[in-house]
């Protein structure tokens, strides 16, 4: 994809490696996933580094933490040797997969610390009661969060769009939802 005859790709391209640094990603990676996410067709390292002017080893590691998140895979063209990747275009598959892998990497390590925690203050008759009132209260609501986001990760798609459909209106299905 010859991204710079095309301002409105280059210029999402740039704009998603800007967001990515916000959002805890490299640079370099938002911009390769971009750029596959917007090509209609495989792309290999050395096509993806001419394209966004990029080192190969920037390029190679990108596409190794985009494949660990899931949002893009490697392919093969028959009669070429090299790899080719492509990115999850399903907007709501590449939510649920960047979702699952952000919460393992980052929730999971924190319930557990603070599960940890937990048990070490019961034993602690010196901790001061706000501090263990507050770290409780912080592993129960990232427990009861994380339990939430299982069961709607169970759901299919179709009811989940609905769901996100209703926004607000989903309150008036829970007891006191209205106020």
């Amino acid at each position: 994809m010859g991204v710079e005859k095309y301002p409105e790709a280059l210029e999402f391209i740039l704009h998603w490696g800007e967001m990515g640094t916000h959002w805890g990603a490299n640079r370099s990676v938002a911009q390769v996933h971009a750029l596959l996410y917007l090509s209609d067709q495989p792309l290999d390292a050395e096509a993806i580094c001419e394209a966004l002017d990029l080192a190969r080893s920037n390029v190679s590691t990108a596409l190794k933490e985009l494949q660990g998140y899931g949002i893009v895979r490697r392919t093969h063209i028959p009669g070429d040797r090299r790899d080719h990747f492509v990115a999850e275009t399903e907007l709501w598959d590449l939510f649920m997969a960047i979702t699952a892998e952000r919460k393992r990497r980052e929730i999971d390590p924190t319930i557990s610390k603070l599960g940890e925690l937990k048990e070490r203050m019961a034993a602690n008759k010196d901790l001061p009661q706000h501090v263990r009132d507050r770290i409780g209260r912080m592993h129960e609501f990232i427990s009861t969060l994380t339990g939430w986001y299982e069961q709607v990760r169970g759901l299919k798609k179709s009811t989940l769009i609905a769901l996100m459909k209703l926004g607000a209106k989903v309150a008036r299905f829970v007891p006191g939802g209205k106020d």
